[in-house]
């Protein structure tokens, strides 16, 4: 059966962050995952994942200026060591929370900064940051996402993620695979699963199009779980998608699997 991680970034976001923990442990997740924990005390995080029996499914490296729109600071050349900096928090935060998957977002191209050279600056952040998580036991992601939702998003295809594992080189580097995402920009989800599961770490869901819960749009979530499942995914699915109707109304598509 899939197992469901909520993303508090987008559900309960009617709750103050620390209380909708509760709130998913009551509706039957059995993980969580956000953008990052990096302004709440770990300690305070680690007793609400304790307390209500959660587990740390994923969260990103520091991002940036995320209330700024910023959306990561990966392929940025002018801010390396910023980047590099965030790798110890990102680390000591994982290890607080028990969090095996770390994602990095690879930012914003931003204008003016020529293709090679933003993806020379990722490669190269990227070669620093695997060994690091690594002796951590932590595994690093990197999540393609879709340029109608983050216009100018530096990795926004499969594709491109691949080109950059083979240029890092490390055995510690996996695709965070996100079906909305992956739907927007190039469709055939199954199939490329299958081709890339060896180096998929962590998956995310929301239907297309709108971002919102299973069962609202174009994609046939039953049959993408059965095939997970089939083909032997047991990690967690992040579930990051913008409820309709609040969070706990709009969970009849997970009551089947719980």
């Amino acid at each position: 059966m899939p197992r469901f991680a909520a993303n508090l970034s987008f559900l309960y976001a009617d709750l103050p962050f620390l209380d909708r923990f509760e709130a998913a442990a009551r509706d039957g997740f059995g993980a969580v995952e956000y953008v990052g924990p990096y302004a709440e005390d770990p300690r305070a995080i680690a007793a609400q994942l304790a307390k209500h029996k959660l587990e740390q499914a994923l969260f990103n490296l520091p991002a940036g200026d995320w209330a700024g729109g910023e959306r990561g600071i990966g392929c940025l050349p002018d801010r390396i060591e910023e980047f590099q900096a965030g790798i110890a928090t990102a680390i000591e935060f994982g290890k607080a929370l028990n969090c095996s998957r770390i994602n990095c977002l690879a930012g914003i191209a931003p204008k003016g900064v020529e293709h090679g050279v933003l993806q020379d600056t990722l490669v190269k952040n990227l070669a620093y940051a695997a060994p690091r998580l690594a002796d951590a036991g932590i595994k690093l992601l990197l999540e393609p996402i879709n340029l109608r939702d983050i216009p100018g998003f530096f990795v926004s295809t499969t594709d491109h993620a691949e080109a950059i594992f083979d240029a890092v080189g490390s055995d510690n580097l996996f695709l965070q695979y996100d079906i909305y995402h992956t739907q927007v920009m190039q469709g055939d989800l199954l199939a490329t699963y299958e081709r890339l599961r060896e180096r998929i770490a962590h998956i995310q869901i929301a239907d297309n199009p709108g971002r919102n819960e299973p069962g609202t749009g174009e994609i046939n979530y039953p049959i993408i779980f059965a095939t997970l499942e089939k083909l032997g995914y047991a990690g967690w699915i992040g579930c990051e998608y913008k409820p309709l109707a609040g969070t706990s109304a709009g969970l009849g598509w997970m009551k089947p699997y719980l």
